[in-house]
């Protein structure tokens, strides 16, 4: 445990920030999820918002949100 003031606050602060990123994670991977099952053009255009969002908040890197939105654009166009 830290025993130091601005160490507890550290504590503190990361926390919370891994309860907020864990809830845009989940929404992007239903969202993901959503897009392999039913491949259509409103989900698809869902994933792509959930994907950006979460590269803004920089819970992911922007190299893979591209890779993730190329491979989503793949499985449209089949």
């Amino acid at each position: 445990m830290p025993m130091l003031k601005n160490a507890k606050k550290a504590l503190r602060v990361s926390q919370k920030k891994t309860v907020y990123n864990g809830q845009i994670k989940s929404k992007l991977k239903t969202a993901l999820d959503e897009v392999k099952k039913s491949p259509a053009a409103a989900s698809l255009s869902n994933a792509f918002s959930k994907i950006d969002r979460a590269v803004k908040k920089q819970v992911i890197h922007r190299n893979k949100a591209a890779h993730l939105k190329s491979s989503l654009s793949k499985l449209l166009k089949k």
